[in-house]
């Protein structure tokens, strides 16, 4: 083939692949509002994973550095990164008409009204900022979250030496710390986002926790790989799971037309100070495991346990 022949087949190529993007549309979004890219993602769940984990994560102080400054510059960086996010966001619900629209109200009253010293700013922008102000607020009562996570799994594995091998090798607390960070925005109703910094710890460390589940104090992930907990998950304090389990729905109604339902309990209750062992399947919205239950390795469970209960497989 000479140099000729292959530049017209890469034209042609490129002429077809331009009118598959006209074609199917919902594939592309080139021309349109800008949404977060996972580089993006990338970036802000590591500036927010390094305010969780100060000198674990993100870029180490120098010796002698200000310490007390070291928060506010990381703060700046994590707030200027989620706001511009946030934004993308805020624009994309409103093309869409999406639930997350009444999330800029405040900027002035009726959703979208622009006043006062905001009227020469970006509408959406000013929403992002105090949306972000708020969100980094709860910083604090995440990190004591996450204390308790870490300090469960301290004390919950007999091979883990210090807090600082938990921190930095164990993926299951770098997993449940995401989830600490991303379930508050999923709370506001915001979409994409939350969802977004979940699936980029999934891929990280193969533990996929929709940010919609309600995870309770002291949780620890062991070993962690293929560990699935759904969206409508609710979990108690004190829980240990093991790797391969999986806390999902059990089947999924459908409207007339043929189309899931959405919303609704879908997933089950797991009490306080439950232990799932490896590869158990624990399926459904009325499912509750009671206080303090333990199930067994490779258990099928589609009914609820009462407290203090062992299931074997």
């Amino acid at each position: 083939m000479t140099d000729d022949e292959r530049r017209e087949r890469l034209r042609d190529l490129s002429r077809r692949l331009a009118a598959s993007y006209d074609e199917l549309g919902g594939l592309s979004r080139l021309g349109r509002e800008r949404l977060p890219s996972p580089r993006d993602i990338s970036a802000l769940v590591g500036e927010l994973v390094a305010l969780v984990f100060p000198g674990f994560h993100g870029a180490t102080a120098a010796a002698g550095a200000d310490l007390d400054r070291l928060p506010g510059e990381r703060l700046e960086r994590a707030g200027d990164g989620l706001a511009a996010a946030l934004a993308d966001i805020l624009r994309f619900c409103h093309r869409q008409g999406s639930r997350c629209e009444d999330l800029w109200a405040p900027v002035g009253g009726a959703a979208g009204d622009v006043t006062g010293a905001e009227a020469g700013d970006d509408r959406y922008l000013a929403a992002a900022r105090r949306l972000t102000l708020d969100y980094l607020g709860g910083l604090p009562d995440i990190r004591r979250l996450v204390a308790s996570d870490v300090r469960a799994a301290f004390e919950g594995d007999p091979a883990a030496t210090s807090w600082e091998e938990v921190i930095l090798c164990y993926p299951g607390v770098y997993a449940v710390t995401v989830h600490r960070l991303a379930h508050p925005l999923h709370g506001q109703g915001l979409p994409l986002l939350p969802r977004m910094m979940s699936e980029w710890a999934h891929s990280r460390t193969g533990i996929d926790i929709h940010p919609g589940a309600s995870i309770g104090a002291s949780f620890f992930i062991d070993h962690g790989t293929g560990v699935v907990i759904g969206e409508t998950t609710r979990i108690g304090a004190r829980v240990k799971i093991y790797q391969g389990v999986t806390l999902g729905a059990l089947s999924f109604p459908r409207n007339p037309d043929g189309t899931l339902v959405k919303g609704g309990q879908r997933h089950p209750t797991i009490g306080d100070g439950v232990t799932i062992y490896a590869n158990a399947t624990i399926l459904g919205g009325e499912t509750v495991i009671g206080d303090g239950a333990v199930i067994g390795g490779g258990a099928w469970i589609i009914e609820s346990v009462p407290a203090g209960a062992k299931v074997v497989k």
